[in-house]
């Protein structure tokens, strides 16, 4: 019987970094899963919440340009970090518009991705996940307005816009994203994405593909032997 490897990957849908992480970790697992070097394993993959500003206000948005500004120092410092990161991201195939970009908060983002995978399965989940960062960092969609949210997951779920509103309206999945955050902290996350796999080893950061596809062959000669 082939081994299951689960990997729970803690990020934001506005960090940039998971963004680029995303690419090259599905590029491992493309490499790990095809070919004549392929592993025997089932990898069963989830997102987990991680808030890079819980305090962020849920009623507006800023352009992140001027919240790096804020955070980094000034408008200067803003502009290079920017230009490196869309410069790495282009390396890995993602056209980031980070000049259009709207940060907001992302808590109604991390209770619909629950909603997608508790609903739908992981693959939805997947689905949503890539569709919030694509209209992030993009797109320079507000992933932190109600209108915004719906319109894109009815795109990708298959969810009523009523059944939406009224999941968002009530307390659903609130407990259990909440919950996701706290296991971060006790895990000891501070910074994402962070890759869990089997509730043991972490790999921090946006690796190369090179690095998650050794980290992961590994865990799947430790889970067969």
């Amino acid at each position: 019987m082939a081994p299951v490897i689960r990997v729970e990957i803690w990020s934001d849908v506005v960090c940039p970094w998971c963004y680029i992480g995303k690419r090259r970790f599905e590029r491992a697992i493309e490499s790990l899963t095809t070919g004549p070097d392929a592993v025997n394993a089932d990898f069963e993959i989830a997102y987990r919440a991680y808030q890079l500003d819980p305090t962020a206000p849920k009623d507006g948005s800023t352009p992140v340009r001027e919240a790096y500004a804020r955070k980094f120092g000034g408008a200067e410092r803003a502009d290079a970090i920017i230009a490196n990161l869309t410069e790495t991201a282009a390396v890995d195939g993602l056209e980031f518009r980070m000049d259009i970009a709207l940060r907001s908060n992302t808590i109604l983002a991390h209770r619909l991705l629950w909603f997608a995978e508790t609903r739908f399965g992981s693959d939805a989940q997947h689905q949503l996940k890539e569709r919030f960062l694509r209209a992030y960092f993009m797109e320079g969609r507000n992933v932190g307005q109600v209108d915004t949210l719906i319109e894109i997951t009815t795109d990708v779920l298959p969810a009523t816009d009523s059944e939406l509103r009224e999941f968002i309206a009530s307390e659903e999945g609130a407990g259990e994203v909440a919950e996701q955050m706290a296991t971060a902290v006790s895990h000891g996350i501070t910074g994402v994405p962070t890759y869990v796999i089997n509730g043991q080893w972490a790999i921090p950061g946006a690796q190369d593909s090179e690095t998650f596809e050794r980290v992961l062959r590994r865990a799947v000669e430790r889970s067969a032997g």
